[in-house]
């Protein structure tokens, strides 16, 4: 297969996306005040449903983040209540696509924890958890919640393995272990019965997650993987990386034939990471530069070209991340097709910003509104664990969009005892520290007192 190298020169052609623009918020529209994280790890360190916004927060021993409504815009005080319970700096969090007042978060402390917020938001510090997750031995980098199952978490960590747990029972019932090295993005395809990842070992792999079998695998010399998508239903991949002359560069993959990308397209020679985000629904990749302010963004279609170059969003403040808000959550009246929650970090500020379609018409546009993924699970973490894929549960963005779902967590009762996930039990066998861990983290524990009641500081050394 000839490997096409694609022209900058913007294709014009017929679509009803090719004048899509970016609007951001007024300023009292967004969220001000706000000390995000410095954190150098590569997330968005944050995340957005049609309630809450979640942000990743700098914090001195130990991991936090703020929870705000939607709502509660403009400048928010700086006691403003955190959930604070992580022993280390907390990585990645997402919320639970079916149930929308629950939260997963990850960390350095090498937990993952389910949080449960309060209606109406958080009144005061949340240090309780309703589960604590112990499974990895290395910090956890990444979570991930499945597409279709309802109580089905992914998480991976610098020990090189993935977790998934039923939160039914809170407790990891299989394991992935084919990376060699630090695994750097999941993502699923439509049913979630595909897994794709990419690692630092430079290798692009397609899992089935419940086997942990490696469907296809990519040895990426001369594209340096660092992110990946699945782009719906086409049964393609989309990576973004760096290229052999330190560009940075996109590839579209065949996700049953990795031996070589069908295209692979430079695009400048920044160095920050390039965030991929793709819209099912109106066939829209965005990339997102880490450390600058622009959004491209192109039309993706099945036959040749595949890739349509349409737009860029422009800004001069640098982005750290973007969070996203869920289909169902936009405002359908205005045509909006997609919005980010961006993070300035310089100016603490978190600023919305919407993708539009122009339309002169007010009624509803039923051709860029497409029955999407809702609220509701389409399987029992039982059904799916038993080997059933099915496609998610569609509604329709015209009449009740923003209806919420009815479904409650109910945190298992849990004993302590050892983590035996594939005959293993994952907290007896640690593996060794490498000298970078020694030389890890240190986190300062607040004053105790010694069995005499003399006050004493302890050093604890987190595993990275």
């Amino acid at each position: 297969m000839t490997v096409t190298k694609m022209s900058w020169r913007p294709q014009y052609r017929s679509s009803k996306f090719r004048n899509v623009y970016g609007k951001v918020a007024n300023r009292e529209h967004c969220f001000d005040g706000i000390p995000i994280t410095k954190n150098v790890h590569d997330n968005h360190f944050c995340a957005v449903n049609t309630r809450f916004l979640a942000i990743v927060t700098e914090s001195a021993g130990g991991g936090s983040f703020l929870v705000i409504p939607l709502e509660q815009t403009g400048r928010i005080e700086p006691n403003y209540p955190k959930v604070c319970g992580h022993q280390g700096n907390v990585l990645d969090i997402k919320w639970n696509p079916f149930i929308d007042n629950i939260i997963a978060s990850c960390s350095e402390d090498t937990s993952v924890r389910i949080w449960e917020i309060p209606e109406g938001g958080l009144k005061r510090n949340m240090t309780e958890a309703l589960l604590e997750l112990h499974g990895h031995s290395r910090r956890v980098g990444l979570v991930e919640w499945h597409p279709t199952t309802n109580n089905i978490l992914f998480s991976a960590g610098y020990d090189y393995k993935v977790l998934i747990w039923n939160l039914d029972v809170g407790e990891p019932v299989k394991m992935i272990d084919c990376h060699s090295d630090v695994i750097l993005c999941m993502s699923f395809n439509t049913d979630g019965s595909l897994l794709t990842t990419t690692c630092k070992d430079k290798k692009l792999r397609v899992i089935e997650p419940r086997s942990g079998r490696v469907l296809q695998e990519a040895n990426c010399k001369n594209h340096r993987v660092n992110r990946v998508v699945f782009l719906g239903n086409m049964k393609r991949l989309l990576t973004t990386g760096v290229s052999r002359w330190n560009t940075r560069q996109i590839a579209l993959w065949d996700q049953e034939d990795l031996s070589m990308p069908l295209i692979e397209e430079e695009i400048d020679g920044l160095s920050g990471l390039l965030f991929p985000f793709y819209d099912a629904d109106t066939h829209m990749l965005y990339l997102a530069g880490k450390g600058d302010g622009n959004i491209r963004y192109y039309e993706i279609s099945t036959e040749k070209p595949f890739l349509s170059y349409l737009m860029e969003f422009r800004s001069p403040a640098p982005q750290k991340g973007l969070g996203v808000m869920p289909k169902h959550g936009l405002d359908v009246s205005a045509c909006e097709v997609f919005r980010f929650y961006k993070l300035v970090t310089l100016k603490g500020l978190i600023e919305p910003i919407s993708m539009i379609v122009p339309r002169r018409s007010d009624s509803y546009q039923e051709d860029i509104y497409p029955m999407t993924p809702g609220t509701e699970p389409a399987l029992t973490p039982d059904e799916w664990l038993g080997g059933i894929n099915r496609d998610p549960v569609l509604m329709s963005l015209k009449e009740g969009y923003k209806k919420s779902s009815k479904m409650v967590f109910k945190a298992p009762i849990k004993e302590k005892k050892s983590v035996v996930v594939n005959g293993i039990d994952l907290l007896e066998n640690v593996p060794p520290r490498t000298e970078n861990e020694v030389a890890g983290l240190r986190v300062s524990v607040p004053h105790g007192l010694s069995a005499r009641g003399v006050p004493q500081v302890f050093t604890v050394w987190t595993a990275p």
